[in-house]
C-alpha cells in the first residue's frame, strides 16, 4: 500500500524548505542568497512544482515535465530540474507502495520523451552537447540507455542508472550520523550537504566549469571543512566558504539537489515508504 499523493506533496515541499533552511555554502539559503537567485524563489519553486510531481498516477516523465513547467511559470527560471530530476522515482515509488529499483526499471518510452522535453524547458546552464541521446534531439525509447550516457559527466544521471547509490552510501548515512551527535534539524541538513561536497566534484560545477575545476572545489571544501565540528554551530567558517565560493561563481547545486532528495527519502521513509534498493535499505 502506498502513500497518498497530497502526503508525498506535504513532505516533497517539506523537504525543498529544510534544505533551504540549512547553511550550504555557495548554495541559495536562509543566510545568503546567491547566483541570481533567493530563497523566495525557490520557496515558489517548491510550492508550484509539487502537484505535479505527486500527481496520482503519473509516471515519472510527465511528473518532472509537468514540474518544470509549473516551475517556469512560476519564477521564470530554472531552479530545480535536478530537484526535479531525483525527487520524481522516489514520489513515484511512495505512491506505489514499490521501491525505487523497480520503478526505474519500469521505466518506458514516455517516461523518456517526459524527461527530455523537461530538460529541454528548463535548459540547465552548461549542458552542452552530446554525442548520443544529445537532449535537442528526439528521445530515445530507452531513458536508462541515455542516462548511462551521461552517468560520467553527471551524478544525478548516474543515479539512475545505481539505483540512487550515493543517497544510500553518502547521504542517509550523513544524516544519520548527525542525528546521533545530537544535530537540531537545521544542522543535520548542513551535515548532509557537506557530506556530498567533499565526496565527489559536484557535476553542476563540473558543466559550467569542467572537471578539473570540479575537483578542486571539492578539494578545497574538504580542506575547509577539516575538523569542523557542526555541534559548535560554526557559522562564520560556513559563510567564509559561501563567500569564496560565490565570489567565484561557483554554485555546487548537485550537492543541493541530492540534499533534497535525502531529506525527502528519509521523510517517505518515516512515512512508512519501502524505498531501499538491493544492498541499501531505508
Amino acid at each position: 500500500m502506498g502513500l497518498a499523493p497530497p502526503e508525498i506533496a506535504t513532505l516533497y515541499q517539506a523537504a525543498c524548505l529544510a534544505e533551504l533552511d540549512a547553511l550550504k555554502p555557495g548554495n541559495v539559503h536562509a543566510h545568503a542568497a546567491g547566483h541570481r537567485m533567493t530563497v523566495a524563489d525557490f520557496v515558489a519553486s517548491a510550492a508550484a512544482s509539487a502537484p505535479a510531481l505527486t500527481q496520482g498516477g503519473a509516471g515519472i516523465g510527465a511528473r518532472v515535465r509537468d514540474a518544470v513547467a509549473a516551475t517556469r511559470a512560476a519564477v521564470g527560471q530554472n531552479t530545480n530540474l535536478g530537484i526535479l530530476l531525483l525527487c520524481a522515482p522516489l514520489a513515484c515509488a511512495a505512491e506505489r507502495g514499490s521501491d525505487l529499483a523497480s520503478v526505474l526499471a519500469a521505466l518506458d518510452p514516455a517516461d523518456s520523451a517526459g524527461v527530455f522535453a523537461a530538460i529541454r524547458l528548463a535548459g540547465p546552464g552548461g549542458l552542452g552537447r552530446a554525442g548520443r541521446h544529445d537532449v535537442a534531439a528526439a528521445a530515445p525509447d530507452a531513458l536508462l540507455a541515455a542516462m548511462a550516457e551521461a552517468a560520467p559527466r553527471d551524478r544525478i544521471a548516474r543515479a539512475y542508472g545505481d539505483g540512487f547509490a550515493d543517497l544510500f552510501a553518502v547521504g542517509l548515512p550523513a544524516l544519520d550520523s548527525a542525528r546521533r551527535d545530537g544535530l537540531d534539524p537545521v544542522w543535520c541538513t548542513t551535515a548532509v550537504h557537506l557530506a556530498y561536497l567533499t565526496a565527489f566534484p559536484d557535476s553542476h560545477v563540473a558543466r559550467k566549469h569542467g572537471a578539473n575545476r570540479a575537483e578542486a572545489v571539492r578539494a578545497q571544501a574538504a580542506a575547509s571543512l577539516a575538523g569542523l565540528d557542526l555541534r559548535t554551530r560554526p557559522v562564520a567558517r560556513l559563510l567564509a566558504l559561501d563567500r569564496a565560493l560565490k565570489a567565484a561563481g561557483i554554485n555546487p547545486g548537485t550537492s543541493a539537489d541530492f540534499t533534497v532528495a535525502t531529506l525527502f527519502c528519509d521523510a517517505l521513509a518515516g512515512a512508512g515508504a519501502r524505498l531501499g534498493t538491493a544492498g541499501a535499505g531505508t
